[in-house]
C-alpha cells in the first residue's frame, strides 16, 4: 500500500529585480512534497508569461537565509549576512538570469512547516522515496544501455 504525498504549501510576494531601477512585485508558489523530500519547488508566476517552476534543494534554501549558498544555477544570498531581513535568488540558465528578492520571515516560516513534516536529515527515511529513485536510476541506466 502507497504512502499518500504529503506537501506543505505557501505563497510568497517576491520583487523581481529586472534592472538596478526596474523591479516589480509578484506571487510566488512555494511547495514541499513528501515525494521529493530533499527539493523545494519555487513557481513564478511572471506578468505575460506562463508560470515557470524552479526546483532545487531544500537545505540550499535553508542554508541561504543565514549565509551565501549555491554554485550554479541557484545560489541564496542573505541581503545583509548579520540580519535575517531579505535574501537574493538567483536564478541562472546558461548566460540569462533572473534575481529575485525576499522578506526571509515567510521563507524561514515555509521551511519550519516542511521541517515538521519531514525533518532535516529524515529525508531518507521516507520508502517510498528510495523506491522512486531505485526505479528512476534503472531507467536511467536501461536508456543508456540501449543508447
Amino acid at each position: 500500500m502507497r504512502e499518500s504525498v504529503q506537501a506543505v504549501q505557501a505563497e510568497v510576494m517576491m520583487s523581481f529585480l529586472v534592472s538596478e531601477e526596474l523591479s516589480f512585485r509578484i506571487p510566488v508558489e512555494l511547495r514541499y512534497e513528501t515525494c521529493d523530500p530533499y527539493a523545494v519547488r519555487l513557481t513564478f508566476h511572471l506578468p505575460g508569461d506562463a508560470p515557470v517552476t524552479w526546483a532545487f534543494g531544500r537545505e540550499l534554501l535553508i542554508d541561504g537565509v543565514g549565509q551565501p549558498c549555491g554554485e550554479g544555477d541557484v545560489r541564496v544570498t542573505p541581503v545583509e549576512p548579520e540580519a535575517l531581513g531579505e535574501v537574493l535568488i538567483r536564478l541562472q540558465v546558461g548566460a540569462d538570469h533572473a534575481l529575485f528578492r525576499s522578506s526571509s520571515a515567510p521563507l524561514v516560516a515555509f521551511l519550519d512547516r516542511t521541517d515538521k513534516l519531514v525533518p532535516l536529515g529524515q529525508e531518507g527515511a521516507l520508502g517510498d522515496f528510495d523506491a522512486h529513485l531505485d526505479e528512476a536510476l534503472d531507467r536511467i541506466l536501461a536508456e543508456q544501455g540501449a543508447g
